[in-house]
């Protein structure tokens, strides 16, 4: 029984957005899913998928958060 975890930044992919929608959660779980099954065999009724959107705030790169870094190398240009 494969249990798959997807953490996505809660940012948007464009202006005004702050989350993925429900239409993309779908398709990343159609698609996570359906890799399993090509690759390994596991069958669909048996991979669960968890998708766990983290606010931006709570990622880091760079030894540093990244908002922090954004900020640091839009200062640099």
């Amino acid at each position: 029984m494969p249990i798959v975890n997807i953490q996505i930044t809660r940012e948007g992919s464009g202006p005004g957005r702050d989350a993925a929608t429900a239409e993309e959660k779908a398709a990343l779980i159609r698609g996570v899913s359906q890799l399993l099954l090509d690759v390994l065999g596991k069958p669909l009724d048996s991979t669960f998928v968890v998708i766990e959107e983290v606010p931006l705030e709570n990622w880091g790169w760079y030894g540093m958060p990244v908002p922090e870094l954004r900020r640091r190398r839009a200062e640099e240009k």
